[in-house]
């Protein structure tokens, strides 16, 4: 029986929780997230794991922060004074804002605080710190992409939204596995 190796195009379905049994992302409701093993498309203990699997295989295992999104790191949190920031730009807590570095890069941060004099804005990745399970189950793979792009994550609400803190797409912060659409 063939097994996942690196090169392939792996389909999965997959429900990530915390430790409270929170459910974090889940691929239920929409097509399998697709990636290619060895890419560095998603976290590195999600593909460690899916390595060897078999198709119809499910497997469910933990990722310590390190295998995942690393630890919380105080230093990314930043307060920026309203004159600072962009006219008529109205934060709320919770929302996801996109600063820029000085290369020009977005890097996604979520406002803790915004009161007239000031707005608070953590760098951290949602799930920085916290310890992901995961239930996955191979649905298919092969040597060529079968979704087109990134799996799900070209889809409206898939691979994760601001909210959800999914399985992944890199470009806005979600969560979950990481698939650097």
């Amino acid at each position: 029986m063939s097994k996942v190796q690196d090169g392939n195009f792996v389909q999965v379905h997959y429900t990530g929780t915390l430790e409270n049994g929170e459910v974090f992302d889940s691929s239920k409701d929409r097509a399998p997230l697709e990636f290619q093993m060895g890419s560095g498309q998603i976290i590195p203990g999600f593909e460690q794991n899916v390595k060897g699997m078999a198709v119809n295989e499910t497997k469910s295992f933990s990722l310590s922060p390190e295998q995942a999104y690393g630890q919380r790191d105080e230093g990314l949190i930043r307060e920026f004074s309203r004159d600072q920031t962009p006219e008529g730009f109205d934060p709320q807590v919770g929302q996801t804002v996109a600063l820029m570095s000085e290369q020009g890069q977005q890097i996604p941060a979520t406002v803790t605080e915004a009161t007239p004099e000031k707005v608070v804005v953590d760098m951290n990745h949602p799930l920085a710190g916290k310890t992901l399970n995961f239930e996955v189950t191979v649905e298919g793979f092969s040597d060529v992409p079968t979704q087109g792009g990134c799996g799900s994550c070209s889809d409206a609400g898939g691979c994760g939204d601001n909210s959800s803190g999914g399985c992944g797409c890199g470009d806005n912060n979600s969560g979950g596995c990481g698939c650097g659409c």
